[in-house]
């Protein structure tokens, strides 16, 4: 056996195992999904194998009226989820961005404890930690007990189940998945360039946006990237600090199969959900792509 084919074994034998996982659990139930949101739902749930696109009409405004019947309200979910995630994206970053540049000028035992307890929700259950949330926002919360008894407020202010709590609670969840990225960009960053850049005259705004803002920003985007996808098809969030008041994509996804049984079109649903992932992942890959071939060329 040759060098090369030796290699090739080698490389088959490690991602051999890993490629069958994914063929197995991911790509094979997202084929059944795809299918599945092209078919006609069962009239006791279940599908029907028959060719079906109202499903995305539905949503999307081409239904025909004889088997469907548009209703704005699914596009108006889908925008709302979208807006939230924006929102939960904008408030991470502007947290964990001056955190990152704050941790990363300590030193080495005080940056690892405060890597450490960034990380430390992810050692209690999630659900948990929301329903801590629940019992500082409600009514009778600590929140509204403190603002009454120091009188600021008369009454107890509506602060759970709404879209604002919606946007606390996932802030509160993926900070990790944010500062991480971040962190790794702000740490990699040459201070020698910023202390040249003021030497030469450049003010600090103009030192940010033109130093700063550049090296920095591959670990904005992946951290964005990585903050809006999963807050975007989030549902646990949502169901416990917005209840049926706030209904979001991941939410009426799940009631689509479990409660209506409507596999199709909570198969639709699902589909526009991954395209917009879909195109977020192509736009970073291509972002990146075109960084690293500016970074050979300079």
């Amino acid at each position: 056996m040759s060098i090369v084919s030796r290699r090739r074994f080698q490389l088959g034998l490690l991602l051999g195992p890993v490629t069958l996982f994914l063929l197995i659990f991911f790509v094979v139930p997202l084929g059944i999904m795809v299918v599945t949101s092209f078919l006609a739902p069962g009239l006791y749930g279940g599908v029907e194998w028959i060719f079906y696109p109202d499903n995305f009409g539905r949503i999307l405004g081409f239904a025909n009226p004889e088997f469907e019947e548009y209703d704005p309200v699914y596009i108006s979910i889908f925008l709302r989820s979208v807006k939230i995630a924006l929102l939960t994206v904008a408030v991470t970053l502007l947290v964990c961005y001056p955190a990152a540049f704050h941790i990363s000028r300590l030193s080495e035992t005080s940056k690892n404890f405060c890597l450490f307890l960034i990380t430390l929700p992810f050692f209690s259950s999630l659900i948990v930690r929301l329903f801590v949330w629940v019992l500082i926002l409600r009514q009778t919360g600590l929140v509204n007990e403190a603002l009454q008894a120091t009188g600021l407020i008369d009454r107890p202010l509506q602060m759970i189940y709404t879209d604002g709590a919606i946007i606390l609670g996932m802030v509160y969840v993926f900070i990790p998945f944010m500062f991480m990225p971040v962190y790794a960009s702000v740490e990699k960053l040459d201070w020698r360039l910023v202390q040249a850049s003021l030497d030469l005259g450049a003010g600090p705004v103009r030192t940010f946006l033109r130093i700063i803002l550049p090296l920095t920003a591959p670990g904005i985007i992946g951290g964005s990237v990585i903050v809006f996808i999963p807050a975007l098809g989030n549902f646990v969030v949502p169901a416990v600090l917005g209840g049926a008041k706030v209904m979001m994509l991941g939410n009426l996804i799940e009631a689509q199969f479990l409660s209506a049984r409507n596999w199709p079109f909570g198969s639709a649903l699902a589909m526009m959900v991954m395209a917009v992932m879909l195109v977020l992942l192509v736009a970073y890959v291509i972002v990146s792509g075109r960084r690293g071939a500016a970074a050979l060329a300079r």
